[in-house]
């Protein structure tokens, strides 16, 4: 009669092994990243005059007040001058920003005005500003 002593082995327990596969990854992967990030260089320097501008286009503030009066930034316009106005600004920068500001005593239709000169301009990026609840 066999023991439970006597029972032969076939077949291998690897879970620790992979246990150390993992832990030896993780470590790899933690050096690896750590000596990317610590590579210094000295970057050749180019002259002024070379580099190009790389601005983004200036945000354009449409205004609707209380009494119905549009400005776009600062100055007071009709909304055939504003469509002219955003005409040639849409055509100088065509992905124009734009941020509509309408007072919250003002008449709906005055935004809407405003919204209709935006879609026959051709404007798409178009911002409506609100205040943040309280």
């Amino acid at each position: 009669m066999a023991s439970a002593d006597d029972k032969s082995y076939d077949d291998i327990n690897v879970t620790p092994m992979v246990d150390l596969y993992l832990v030896l990854l993780l470590i790899f992967i933690i050096m690896t990243t750590a000596g990317v990030q610590g590579v210094k260089v000295n970057l050749p320097s180019a002259s002024k005059a070379s580099s190009p501008k790389l601005e983004a286009p200036k945000t354009q503030a449409i205004t609707i007040d209380n009494q119905g009066n549009i400005k776009l930034n600062t100055f007071t316009v009709t909304l055939a001058d504003l469509e002219t106005k955003l005409a040639a600004i849409k055509a100088a920068t065509p992905e124009v920003p734009v941020v509509v500001r309408g007072d919250r005593a003002s008449q709906y239709q005055g935004v809407m005005d405003v919204l209709d000169v935006l879609g026959r301009v051709g404007i798409t990026q178009i911002g409506l500003a609100t205040q943040p609840p309280k």
